[in-house]
Parts: C-alpha cells; structure tokens; sequence
C-alpha cells in the first residue's frame, strides 16, 4: 500500500496553510489557517473493508515547565511523547483520497464537532484529538476537539517535529468504537485486523533557529 500527499514532500517540511499556528516575528506564533492537507493512496489489498487514518507527533515533550516560556528553551535531548493530531475511521474501502481542506478548514475554538464527519459523500467517524486534553484548562479554548488540527509545536522547542501520517487497511467495515474515541484507543481497536498499512511523514517547527 502506498500514502502520498500534494500539499507536501514526504520527508519535508508542512507548509504553515496545513498547521494550527505559524510563525510570527512580534508575538513567537498566530494561528494559521488549519486545513487538512491533501492524502492519497492506492495499492489497497484485496479484503480491504475501510480504512483508518491517523497523524501523531511523536516529539512532544513530556515535562511542560517551560514551554513557551521567554528565555528557556526545551533541548532537543529531553524526553518525548506521543501526539495525536487525528484519528480518522471507518474510510471506505473505495475511497482514495483526501482533498486539502475537505475536513479541517480554520481554527475552531472549543473544537470541531463529531465524531460523525462527511467525506465526499461517504459517513466517517472522527476520534478527538490531543488538543481536547492540552486546552482542557483553558476557557475560551476547552472543548472536544474532534478530526484534524495541525501542528503547533513549542516555539522554544529546540527538536525539530515529525509528524506521521499513518493509513490502516482493514478486514472490518466500522471501527470497533462506540461514542467518542481517541487515536490509541482506535489504535487499540484495529488489534488483529490490520491487512496493511503506510506511512508519510512531515516535518514542523515554529523555532526560527530550527532549520527546515
């Protein structure tokens, strides 16, 4: 099976048009316009019932004391964790693409709604991404944060982030979830019925000393 996007090299830096939050000289960050990027795919094995999509930003830090904080930086060197930025489900069989924007378009304070999602006609599910837990403090930004939101990694972040696209092909037509769900839990779900997978991978900073 094979993943590929148009909105970016695999390997190569997202463009700040597929992000949560870009660059800005005066304030370290602002939002930006958070579209999902484009994906395809083909070479799909035959049995294939849907298909499941996640993206995790495995390079997030795991001690949150000075992030974003005026003259600290976080090292390269400290320890990571994973971060789920989508978990999209039960993708049918005969679907071969995403179009750039078709899910995600802005930032959507409190969240976007699901988990039932439109593609092109076709009812997916989306789970909530790590994003419902980061803003769970916060009042104006608390919410569920269903489907895609992009990259928006610590501006004093010191590492370069990767984010992995990863496709599913499955033997079950509906993600074993019922209600609201979360990418490991759907990860968890698709346990000994994975036919296939692949991968794409992006790259993301909001440091300016981090080179892309």
């Amino acid at each position: 099976m094979k993943l590929w996007s148009d909105s970016f090299k695999d390997g190569g830096a997202i463009p700040a048009e597929f992000a949560f939050a870009e660059q800005d000289a005066a304030t370290h960050i602002r939002l930006s316009a958070n579209r999902n990027p484009h994906l395809a795919w083909d070479d799909v094995p035959a049995g294939t019932e849907s298909l499941l999509l996640v993206c995790i930003d495995g390079d997030v830090p795991t001690i949150g004391t000075d992030v974003n904080q005026e003259g600290k930086t976080l090292p390269a060197s400290m320890p990571r964790a994973d971060f789920y930025h989508w978990a999209l489900a039960d993708i049918p069989a005969t679907q071969t693409s995403i179009a750039a924007g078709q899910l995600a378009d802005g930032v959507v304070a409190k969240g976007k709604a699901g988990p039932d999602a439109d593609l092109g006609g076709a009812p997916v599910r989306q789970g909530v991404n790590d994003y419902t837990g980061w803003f769970a403090a916060d009042a104006q930004m608390v919410g569920d944060y269903y489907g895609y939101d992009g990259p928006c990694p610590p501006w004093n972040d010191e590492r370069m982030h990767h984010y992995v696209f990863r496709l599913y092909a499955l033997d079950v037509p509906r993600l074993p979830l019922e209600g609201r769900f979360t990418g490991p839990q759907a990860l968890d779900a698709i346990r000994g019925h994975i036919l296939d997978e692949a991968q794409y991978i992006g790259t993301y900073t909001l440091n300016p000393a981090v080179s892309q």
